[in-house]
């Protein structure tokens, strides 16, 4: 112990001693450690921590899918559900909820309420106790008993300011419900807060048909009950349900999910790319390190061999350079931690709602601990070669030799070594980098089939008991578009049910009028737009043939619709999809005739294929929930007080529900590959950064040592460009050789990770040889200019002052 505190000391001083050396080496272990803790507390709180509920690992998300369609994952179908849930063992308990919104204009200014409604069972399920009042009673959930509600913790805080509201009634989209209790603080479902807790009612709209899939299924497994198992049950009774009712479960499977897979399976490519960046960021760090430590102890040689002349054995000299080691590793872990901490805010409070889970990112206890044990690994693993490389030096031969007899070839073969691996980590890297970069950018130029800039959305969805006759619904958005319009910012305006790229959809099947009926099992299906005439021209989406709805085309008129030319393709190959007449989900025992056809858009995301959609006018299907697409002069979010007080002309209880630009909602599709494109860009850049201050610190260290072979090499008549040309040659040999190491592991990589970059890359393979080309130019250049430095300094000795030091 003696002799530890005694080598903290001195480690600490001697650091303090250089200052340079020290700022330069925590910097480095600051954002190599940082990096690392930074990603490690993301990764702990999504995917490494329990979900928040109790025996997390018993609850499955149920869906049906229909892989004939290419549907590997859809809602459910409601009498579906009831069967499953009188007919299987394997669950102690399976539920339907889904997201339910609300008007509410308690507050005085209107507003719209998040929502969240569930089957009986649901919020027990899931450790939804109140922490005031009591849950819902059984006969609550039967239809017409259901006008209760449970207050989410935040709402009651905000609007109602903690007061007991057990058995009051708030008015909820017109209707009267009655509080019975308020949720727990610090439950959470989906990683959002709600607002209004209901129970979910199955009633005859519900039931009536097998063929509407609308529900969000969870179960809880039995305890001993596997997911295998209950997968084997349910995908056996989709069978027997199958062959029942062929007309609509012809092809339906189903398909369970962990709880824990649904909420991070997505983003746990992306963690696991960084995590492994981050590691390549801290072993570059390392090396360089350990390069630096090198240099150090050649300066400290001499010193090194006195302490051995006086007693100190070879461990006491590599403990003591260990010792300094894990000083360093510690401030610089201190640092990291803080750096961090840092990171890691920043990102949540600028992306909130990227990432599942976002409100338990934080820097706790387990990753203090993990920060520390790192810490320590990490000083073991730029302490351990230069401390070696001191306990093997000739102690008798230093101390004859002077300062020139430190600089050994071990010594010299470690540095190089470190610097190669340094670039060829480096280029692997900076390979993956690229790969999302180009991805990203390929993404960038898709064309989503509409115009994006200076455009606003503005969604109401008008309350049923107080529009319940579908002329009030028409009357209201007429007059409340004839109000935005005489917004003077405004230029045009539209109706749309759904917004593409925006996360909703609506699918519906179809069924082509003249021709046989199709087999059960092979319908075909369309995503479906409900619109105002104006919304082609409003969204610039051309039109192709045909036309498209005009303000005749009401109730009481010839029922019309309009396709993409995805459609057209899929089902009029050879023939005009003009004048051709569909059946189509919604309302089937209506026939439509086609009247146009309009280019594709992108619904899903940029990169989602072409897909078969369809549209239906406004005023011939009304409905209640509708966005406003406002092509404005200016900014377009500078439209929103504007607009909201158009609404509210028509309507004072109105609220709107949700505003954005679809500029903005385009850029959020696109977050998730632009934020770990800019994470893995930043990380190389350190990366590059740190081997370049490597190679540029061996290269002055080889010119330092060289001082007089290159006096004499220039007393001999060697010029300054071959003296240039000889330091340079060294400095390519190195670059050139972890060039050949990286390419062939950038590629070894890409092989192996074929399965985790394929699905985060677009029109990209993850060995992609311009990128590769690329990235090795870019180091190669890099690596030169590090190298000039010291490379101009060789060519600037003066040989009589080299050669006056022999």
């Amino acid at each position: 112990m003696t002799h530890l505190m005694r080598d903290l000391k001195q480690g600490i001083r001697l650091l303090l001693r250089k200052p340079g050396f020290t700022i330069v080496a925590l910097v480095t272990l600051a954002l190599g450690i940082g990096a690392n803790s930074a990603i490690f507390t993301v990764a702990h709180a999504l995917l490494l921590k329990p979900l928040p509920y109790s025996n997390p690992d018993e609850l499955v998300i149920v869906n049906e899918n229909n892989l004939s369609r290419g549907w590997a994952s859809f809602s459910v179908s409601a009498p579906n559900f009831v069967d499953w849930r009188a007919q299987t063992s394997s669950f102690a308990a399976l539920a339907a909820y889904g997201g339910r919104s609300f008007n509410y204009s308690g507050s005085g200014t209107p507003e719209r309420l998040r929502g969240l409604s569930g089957t009986q069972g649901f919020l027990e399920m899931l450790d939804g106790t109140p922490e005031q009042g009591r849950g819902f009673h059984p006969e609550e959930f039967e239809p017409g008993k259901s006008n209760v509600v449970m207050l989410g913790h935040g709402f009651w805080e905000r609007s109602f300011a903690g007061q007991d509201v057990r058995n009051q009634t708030i008015v909820l989209n017109g209707q009267p419900f009655t509080i019975v209790g308020v949720m727990h603080p610090d439950w959470r479902f989906g990683g959002r807060d709600i607002a209004i807790f209901t129970p979910r009612t199955l009633g005859p709209n519900d039931l009536g048909s097998r063929g509407g899939h609308s529900l969000n299924v969870i179960g809880r497994l039995k305890t001993g009950v596997s997911q295998a198992a209950a997968q084997a049950e349910l995908s056996g009774l989709a069978t027997r349900l199958e062959q029942q009712y062929p007309d609509t479960n012809k092809g339906w499977g189903v398909v369970t999910t962990s709880l824990f897979d649904s909420a991070v399976g997505n983003v746990r490519p992306m963690i696991a790319i960084l995590l492994g960046a981050v590691g390549v960021v801290l072993l570059v760090a390392c090396a360089n390190l350990a390069n630096m430590h090198l240099a150090r102890a050649t300066g400290r040689a001499r010193e090194m061999a006195i302490r051995a002349a006086i007693g100190a054995g070879r461990w006491r000299i590599a403990q003591q350079l260990l010792t300094e080691s894990a000083v360093l590793a510690a401030a610089g872990g201190a640092l990291g931690l803080l750096l961090a901490y840092w990171a890691t805010t920043s990102f949540v409070a600028a992306y909130p709602t990227l990432l599942p889970r976002t409100t338990e990112i934080r820097v706790d206890v387990t990753v203090l601990a993990f920060t520390a044990v790192l810490s320590i690994v990490t000083a073991a693993l730029f302490g351990l070669a230069p401390a070696i490389a001191a306990a093997r030096v000739r102690f008798n031969d230093t101390l004859k030799d002077g300062a020139r007899g430190a600089g050994g070839r071990l010594r010299r073969i470690l540095r190089s070594a470190l610097v190669v691996s340094e670039v060829a980590l480096a280029l692997i890297l900076l390979a993956g980098a690229g790969l999302l970069l180009k991805s990203f950018i390929q993404l960038a130029r898709v064309d989503p089939g509409f115009q994006t800039d200076h455009r606003l959305t503005a969604t109401t969805f008008l309350p049923r008991p107080k529009y319940a006759e579908d002329p009030r619904v028409v009357d209201f958005f007429d007059r409340a578009m004839a109000e935005v319009r005489a917004i003077p910012a405004v230029e045009q305006v539209a109706l749309t049910s759904i917004v593409p790229i925006s996360g909703n959809d609506e699918i519906y099947a179809i069924n082509f009028e003249g021709r046989p009926p199709l087999p059960p099992g092979q319908g075909v299906s369309a995503i479906y737009y409900l619109v105002s005439p104006e919304y082609f021209q409003t969204m610039g989406i051309h039109v192709l043939q045909g036309r498209v709805f005009t303000d005749q085309d009401r109730d009481g008129t010839p029922r019309v619709a309009v396709i993409n030319d995805a459609f057209a393709r899929l089902h009029y190959p050879n023939e005009n999809p003009v004048g051709q007449r569909i059946r189509m989900g919604r309302n089937s025992s209506i026939v439509r005739e086609i009247v146009g056809v309009v280019s594709s858009v992108k619904h899903y995301g940029l990169s989602d294929k072409d897909s078969a959609q369809m549209y239906e006018p406004f005023r011939q299907m009304p409905y209640a929930g509708m966005t406003f697409v406002i092509q404005t002069r200016d900014e377009p979010l500078g439209a929103v007080p504007a607009v909201k007080q158009a609404l509210q002309r028509v309507d004072p209880d109105q609220p709107v529900a949700a505003t954005a630009s679809i500029e903005q909602i385009v850029s959020d599709a696109g977050a998730l590959p632009r934020v770990q494109t800019m994470l893995m860009g930043a990380l190389s850049a350190i990366t590059l950064l740190l081997a370049a201050v490597g190679l540029y610190g061996v290269m002055a260290y080889s010119v330092s040592q060289r001082t007089q072979e290159i006096g004499i090499r220039m007393t001999l008549g060697a010029n300054r460009p071959a003296v240039l040309l000889m330091v340079l040659r060294h400095a390519a040999a190195l670059a050139a050789i972890g060039l050949a190491i990286g390419l062939t592991g950038a590629i070894v990589m890409g092989r192996l990770l074929t399965s985790v970059l394929e699905p985060m890359l677009f029109q990209v393979t993850p060995v992609d040889a311009a990128t590769l080309a690329g990235v090795s130019v870019l180091l190669a250049i890099v690596a030169i200019a590090a190298a000039l430095i010291p490379a101009r300094r060789a060519t600037r000795v003066d040989p009589i002052q080299a050669l006056r030091n022999l």
